[in-house]
């Protein structure tokens, strides 16, 4: 009964071949007077249907016995389709005929049109909906009030409305999914979404975690930064800090736009966590990140005795071997690593807080892994993509999320800049000359290879030619496919100033922090996405030079790719970014849905829906406080065995 039209037919009204519109859908009736299978120009079945008001021919490109039975002269028949100026006059192709009997009813209802796989038509289903709506007993669950509230129908009327409107009802208003019944529809949807969600959250607190105490090498480490914690890090910082120290599992999101001191945030709650006699667990999703996280937390924690182990697929078995003891043995405290920190050999002895950085770059089962090296570990995630208002309400109800919204005092304005590639001398003339003048350049490239299918220009053939090009200036070069030893030579050299140019692929999307980099350049900017785009933007602008981002581009331009590039280029505030990106690809690509597990919603659009969204949130409350035999029945309604997915 959910699987609802995709459109409506109108053949209530036959139409007179004198009162038809050309070029629109039309209902007519006649009696066919010839018919025939013609060979030439190519094989078709012919007829011709007197109206009473004129001739109208009716041509099949493909056909079946059964529609040369129906078309046979001096059947009475009624036609859908639309009519055009035909070479013998007005026709239809591919009309839908049906054989009536002379002053037979037409249909009262809209015709409905439903999706359909391979071997079943859409009538055939519209007449399994209609037995099966006729014989349902249904049963409103949502309380009656809070209908009237909100105006909504009756579950039965709205799906019985929704399979066979009247032809009465207005047609766009159902089409454009404003009609009060499919408001009803979407309503229902969204709160089995958020009743699943929330009663996971409520479930969470009933499991017991580590009690993680606030500790006094927190305060001893803030004094010993050379910057002070901004307002909004100090607000995330006391409410992750609250929520450890209780009894139950966190589950919180830590989300703020690039640059915004998420890290230190994070170093500060494993702290406490480490204090409190736990270990930490830090997962990041590539390895230049990973180690950048080692690098700097080393840095900052080695002064307090915190043993510190770096863990990924890169190192030699027997570094693996020393790593994997010290994490079993308890005496590594904070554990910092990529996908290898889940993997079977590795065991903590005391996992008592996880942080996953980029968490939509984690799968289900990977994030159960990872937690499933502890009891029951808290859990931070963090995001730099921001997540907008109405998807966090919507898809992130099982959480709690915490967001910095200004960024540390010292992050100049990022000038982008969009410019084609016939400019390329122009570019890497503006390189030459920051690097000559003491200043740091990324040049990003999306491809390692050459692709003949895409053609893009590559990082290495890149490097090759920058480094001819710009002699005298040192060029590095860092991709995923490099070894490790060379990758972090390549990193080190950029980051001590070694090299003035780092010709990169997207590895340096997140993390890397060299504040003396003020240009960046993205090759094929049109073929990134938004959030990717404002990633790499955001390298740059962290010291006093002013910064400048040049997305460079080829033509021609798709509409998706202008789109894209115009939004880059009017906003730098990340959550205006996301919002646009949302309504470009739809939630699911920005939550990284086939990762999460999430159940994506079908019917609703949080953006144009936010009233029955925030409706729904109430509505979900209540019935889990006061009506929780409702609220178990209307989640198997809606979601069945399906919401066990949203557990993670």
């Amino acid at each position: 009964m959910l699987h609802l039209p995709i459109r409506y037919e109108n053949h209530s009204l036959v139409r007179e071949l004198t009162e038809v519109v050309q070029g629109t859908q039309n209902l007519v009736e006649g009696v066919v007077v010839y018919s025939e299978i013609i060979q030439k120009p190519r094989r078709s079945l012919i007829a011709q249907l007197d109206c009473g008001t004129g001739l109208l021919y009716l041509r099949y490109i493909h056909f079946y016995p059964s529609q040369q039975k129906l078309l046979a002269e001096g059947n009475r028949l009624r036609a859908y389709g639309v009519i055009r100026q035909g070479y013998f006059g007005l026709e239809m192709i591919q009309p839908k005929c049906k054989q009536i009997e002379l002053g037979e009813p037409t249909s009262p209802t809209l015709t409905p049109i439903y999706s359909v796989a391979k071997g079943i038509n859409s009538s055939t289903i519209a007449r399994q909906i209609q037995r099966t709506i006729n014989e349902y007993q249904f049963e409103d669950i949502v309380p009656k009030y809070r209908l009237d509230q909100l105006g909504l129908p009756c579950l039965a009327e709205s799906l019985k409305l929704l399979h066979a409107p009247p032809t009465s009802e207005t047609l766009p208003e159902i089409e454009d999914r404003n009609h009060p019944a499919w408001r009803r529809i979407k309503f229902d949807e969204l709160l089995a979404q958020q009743l699943s969600m929330r009663e996971q959250y409520r479930n969470r607190r009933n499991r017991t975690a580590p009690l993680l105490e606030l500790s006094s090498v927190s305060e001893r480490f803030k004094q010993t930064l050379p910057f002070a914690l901004t307002s909004s890090q100090v607000n995330a910082l006391s409410t992750i800090s609250k929520d450890i120290s209780k009894k139950y599992p966190m589950q919180r999101l830590l989300q703020g736009d690039v640059g915004s001191g998420k890290t230190i945030v994070a170093v500060l709650a494993a702290l406490q966590a480490v204090e409190s006699g736990y270990q930490v667990a830090i997962m990041s999703p590539t390895e230049i990140l990973a180690e950048q996280h080692y690098r700097k937390i080393r840095a900052w924690l080695s002064p307090f005795g915190i043993e510190i182990t770096w863990l990924s697929g890169s190192l030699s078995r027997q570094e693996k071997g020393v790593a994997l003891d010290f994490i079993s043995e308890g005496k590594s405290k904070i554990v910092i690593g990529t996908h290898a920190l889940f993997q079977e050999q590795v065991g903590f002895q005391g996992l008592g807080l996880v942080i996953i950085d980029e968490q939509h770059k984690f799968g289900v089962q990977q994030r159960l892994a990872l937690q499933g090296k502890g009891e029951v570990p808290h859990q931070l995630m963090m995001s730099a993509t921001p997540i907008p208002r109405t998807l966090a309400m919507s898809y992130l109800a099982n959480l709690d999320v915490t967001t910095i919204d200004e960024l540390p005092p010292g992050r100049t304005p990022i000038v982008t800049k969009l410019i084609s590639d016939t400019r390329r001398d122009q570019v890497i003339s503006r390189v030459k000359e920051v690097c000559l003048q003491g200043g740091q350049v990324y040049w990003v490239c999306p491809l390692i290879e050459e692709s003949a299918a895409l053609q893009l220009q590559t990082a290495e053939d890149t490097f090759q030619r920058l480094s001819q090009d710009l002699s005298g200036i040192m060029v590095g070069l860092v991709h995923g496919r490099m070894k490790k030893a060379e990758k972090a030579l390549a990193m080190e050299n950029f980051i001590t100033g070694k090299t003035s140019l780092l010709v990169a692929t997207t590895v340096i999307e997140v993390g890397v922090d060299v504040p003396n980099a003020s240009l960046m350049v993205i090759e094929n900017a049109e073929r990134m996405g938004l959030a990717q785009l404002h990633q790499l933007r955001g390298r740059v602008g962290r010291g006093e030079s002013r910064s400048t981002c040049i997305l460079m581009f080829q033509h021609p331009l798709s509409d998706a790719a202008k789109s894209r590039l115009r939004i880059i280029y009017e906003n730098s505030d990340g959550f205006e970014i996301a919002r646009q990106d949302m309504l470009l690809r739809g939630p699911g690509e920005i939550l990284g849905a086939a990762q999460s597990g999430v159940p994506m919603l079908r019917f609703a659009d949080i953006e144009t829906d936010i009233d029955l969204l925030t409706a729904a949130r109430e509505v979900a409350e209540e019935m889990l406080e006061q009506y929780p035999t409702e609220a178990q029945m209307h989640l198997q309604r809606w979601l069945g065995s399906r919401q066990d997915f949203l557990h993670v």
